[in-house]
């Protein structure tokens, strides 16, 4: 008898993700390819993104070809958009809708289609184990270089019901922690290398704590000041750990203004950014909250294939 396998496929930025799934809930495989980016700069233009989808796409594709062995695609998954917002769009996210429809049409599967941030948030609950939390309302923390949000989350049917309560005032916690990275002569994306130094610090850091206003947390006035403290100290070490404490106490700041507003409640932390150890950590000693594997913080299609076989389980 042919074993049933769910397909997720996801576009991000910065990765070309793939994950297959049991009917059974089984993780067969996480593929993903990174998206490359030239020595210096701090990011990619769409139009390259997109490139690099559709030059990754094959490879990553025949790879999860190897785990098909006697096995039967049911269902496929994609992210077709970063949230659940009017109007939310990035081109990426449509090399793997034309790979998923590809698929599903080759396969007569039906395909179902999801936001990247649901897919983030399924990720995390899959990787902490937190399927309770599927029948109450909860906190989702969504950390990245291209997000920094706050969400009230009601699990729907199918997916998530997502309501923004706060965030970032302006930049995201990833971009800060990228661009200095790269100031330094990092690597970009820098957030591996940046913890990396930080756990090597044995100063003692500046004093700094970020704002909140409604809400929302200003990192902007980070990268000035951890700028400054390089072309001060030029310590690697000391400014990678600045920064992440900074960056701990602006989440922190942002789940106080939460209970504050609605209550005590639990917290899912997702994104690349909560891959980091010592933010989470941080986080972990001051409120009831959980966190995906790195594997499965940083973009992936797990969490989409999960979404996925949800859909495809109630509509059986």
């Amino acid at each position: 008898m042919k074993r049933k396998i769910v397909v997720g496929i996801d576009t991000s930025n910065y990765t070309t993700s793939v994950a297959l799934i049991t009917t059974d809930g089984e993780l067969v495989a996480n593929i993903k390819r990174p998206l490359p980016v030239k020595t210096g700069e701090r990011g990619l233009r769409q139009s390259d993104a997109v490139f690099a989808h559709i030059k990754n796409l094959p490879s990553a594709m025949e790879e999860a070809k190897t785990y098909m062995a006697d096995s039967e695609c049911v269902a496929i998954g994609v992210s077709e958009k970063p949230r659940n917002a009017i109007g939310s769009y990035m081109p990426c996210f449509l090399s793997g809708v034309a790979a998923a429809e590809s698929v599903s049409a080759l396969c007569s599967a039906p395909i179902y289609k999801f936001s990247h941030q649901c897919g983030h948030i399924m990720a995390a609950l899959y990787s902490s184990k937190r399927f309770d939390l599927f029948d109450k309302t909860f906190c989702a923390v969504h950390v990245s270089g291209g997000t920094t949000e706050m969400l009230r989350v009601t699990p729907t049917d199918f997916a998530f019901s997502c309501e923004l309560v706060g965030g970032t005032a302006d930049l995201n916690a990833g971009q800060v922690i990228d661009r200095i990275g790269v100031h330094m002569g990092l690597q970009f994306p820098a957030g591996r290398e940046i913890e990396a130094l930080a756990l090597e610090n044995s100063k003692k850091l500046p004093s700094a704590k970020p704002k909140l206003t409604d809400m929302r947390v200003n990192l902007s006035g980070l990268e000035n000041m951890a700028v400054k403290l390089y072309s001060e100290t030029n310590d690697e070490r000391l400014v990678s750990a600045f920064v992440l404490d900074y960056i701990s106490k602006g989440l922190s700041l942002l789940a106080e203004s939460y209970i504050t507003s609605f209550g005590e409640s639990e917290f899912v932390f997702a994104g690349g950014v909560m891959s980091n150890s010592i933010i989470k950590n941080n986080l972990r000693c001051k409120f009831n909250a959980s966190f995906a594997e790195p594997a499965l913080s940083a973009d992936n299609a797990v969490g989409i294939a999960y979404l996925a076989l949800k859909r495809f389980n109630s509509e059986k």
